[in-house]
């Protein structure tokens, strides 16, 4: 079992900056990748961005690239999520998730979610 904790979220005009963080704890050890998705009213869940954890790598949704940067902290067991020059559409709930090992492919254990409102 894994558990996610994320904070961070509250309301910015656009053009400025929030940072959201997710705190992992249970069985963590063998995690592939946590990630971070948005779902906007009235839309699907959508991928923003992830970081694998053996390699370090990182990848972003197209929409976010160059204004959002994935980080983790191994000591402190979370992942962050920093968001520049933040957009109206970049409205939605944001949820943190994991990969919790590697004989799984998908997202398995996710977080309850925060609200990240950007007024135009």
């Amino acid at each position: 079992q894994v558990q996610l904790t994320e904070s961070g979220g509250g309301l910015v005009q656009a053009g400025g900056s929030l940072r959201l963080s997710c705190k992992a704890s249970g069985r963590t050890s063998n995690r592939r990748s946590m990630g971070w998705f948005r779902q906007a009213p009235g839309k699907e869940r959508e991928f923003v961005a992830e970081i694998w954890w053996k390699s370090g790598n990182k990848y972003y949704a197209e929409s976010v690239k160059g204004r959002f940067t994935i980080s983790r902290d191994n000591a402190k067991n979370t992942v962050d999520l920093q968001m520049n020059s933040l957009k109206p559409e970049d409205t939605a709930v944001y949820y943190c998730a994991v990969r919790s090992s590697v004989l799984v492919d998908a997202y398995d254990y996710w977080g309850q979610g925060t609200q990240v409102t950007v007024s135009s």
